[in-house]
């Protein structure tokens, strides 16, 4: 059954919205007049986030969970169902307590095309902005093994997890961005401003400037001529990189270089093999077979060389190979998930081992990370300072020279 948002007045004339379900809009109306609401305006939320929506939606549309609130959702869903409510009822449950709108028209959708008979899998997959193709897999297998609120749990503790670890990459690497940051701003301005008005007050003196001020008014004139052109040499640049990179070929290479650097290299291995064998455990114990569940876990791969890896790792399993030799095979892949693979193949408990796999990389990862940021803080703030000392340096050798000859 259809859902359908509405406005409405009440006899106090106080205004009234919510989502209600009805065949058609004229039924909804019906069902708002006996409940002694006025209809001011009644629009379908089912389909509303489906991928085949319009162009403007394709554009512009946005997503209505966050990674956050996609898990919080998601573990709610399962506290309920473990609760013992069926999915219409637990559905209906959150799309009340909702306080965000989209998120309420999301859930009214979802839970109009269970009652219509639709799997609760197939009606996320009709929202794939919000919904990826792994959690609508595991999902389903959930469906089919009868285990969904247990599934769910375990998605949730997956998305709990997968954020945490971004979270903690993307801390270790604010504080150098932002001195980063920092330090190209002052240097710019430094050499753009102070180092001409410091010009000006020695180009009467006639007397030879030192190497080190000639040179620092040299990069100050070329600052000040050519900097928006090198500004826009350096974004036509980015563009043009991005436009490669596009190029699955070219992302492949370039993903492959990136893995041989010596520190940001393994990091990216590292985090990459964290969410392969995370995502393989988690739809291996919903039961989804090992074929599906390797290619879900490839997709979600950002590194195109080690996903072009699992490919072919896929290809070994489809043709017999054990996944463990298969990955072996592999030398991208961290020595430990083929390790843990095979002792899982070999005690039966693959999806066990596979989830250790992940949480000892993801440790790895973090580990590695701090380190890297622990070590870039104070050579930053070094390199900072040597460069601000040789600017005031150009600056300060003219006066010391000039100080020195009217002695």
């Amino acid at each position: 059954m259809p859902a359908y948002s509405f406005e409405a007045i009440d006899a106090q004339g106080q205004p009234r919205k919510g989502v209600l379900e009805a065949d058609t809009a004229r039924a909804a109306r019906g069902l708002l007049r006996a409940q002694s609401l006025i209809p001011l305006n009644i629009s379908p939320v089912a389909g509303e986030h489906k991928a085949g929506g319009g162009g403007l939606q394709r554009l512009f549309g946005g997503r209505v969970f966050s990674n956050t609130g996609l898990a919080v959702w998601t573990r709610q869903l399962s506290g309920l169902m473990s609760a013992g409510l069926p999915i219409e009822r637990a559905l209906t449950a959150l799309m009340e307590e909702s306080d965000n709108e989209k998120q309420r028209n999301l859930v009214a959708s979802l839970r109009a095309e269970v009652n219509a008979g639709s799997p609760f899998a197939r009606a996320l997959s009709s929202h794939p902005r919000d919904f990826s193709p792994i959690y609508t897999a595991v999902v389903g297998a959930g469906e089919q093994s009868g285990s969904l609120a247990l599934v769910l749990e375990r998605l949730a503790d997956d998305l709990e997890q997968r954020q945490a670890l971004s979270q903690k990459l993307v801390g270790a690497a604010l504080y150098p961005a932002i001195v980063t940051l920092v330090a190209i701003a002052i240097v710019i301005f430094l050499v753009s401003y102070v180092v001409p008005q410091v010009a000006n007050v020695f180009a009467g003196t006639k007397r030879a400037l030192p190497f080190l001020t000639v040179a620092m008014l040299a990069l100050s004139d070329m600052v000040r001529n050519y900097g928006w052109l090198m500004l826009g040499v350096l974004v036509a640049g980015g563009i043009a990189a991005r436009v490669a990179l596009a190029q699955p070929a070219i992302a492949e290479r370039f993903d492959a270089f990136w893995l041989r650097l010596p520190l940001v290299g393994r990091l990216a291995r590292g985090y990459n093999a964290a969410r392969f064998a995370s995502t393989l455990a988690m739809l291996a114990t919903a039961g989804v077979p090992i074929l599906r569940a390797l290619q879900a876990a490839s997709e979600t791969l950002s590194n195109r060389a080690m996903q072009a890896d699992a490919q072919d790792a896929l290809v070994l399993v489809r043709e017999g190979a054990p996944l463990a030799s298969a990955l072996a095979q592999k030398k991208r892949f961290p020595p430990l998930v083929s390790m843990f693979a095979r002792l899982g193949e070999q005690t039966g408990q693959l999806p066990t081992m596979l989830q250790r796999a992940a949480n000892q990389l993801s440790a790895e990862v973090q580990r590695r990370a701090m380190q890297l940021a622990t070590i870039l803080e104070p050579l930053l703030i070094v390199a900072m300072g040597g460069v601000v000392m040789m600017i005031v340096l150009a600056v300060l050798l003219p006066i010391i020279q000039l100080n020195q000859f009217v002695k």
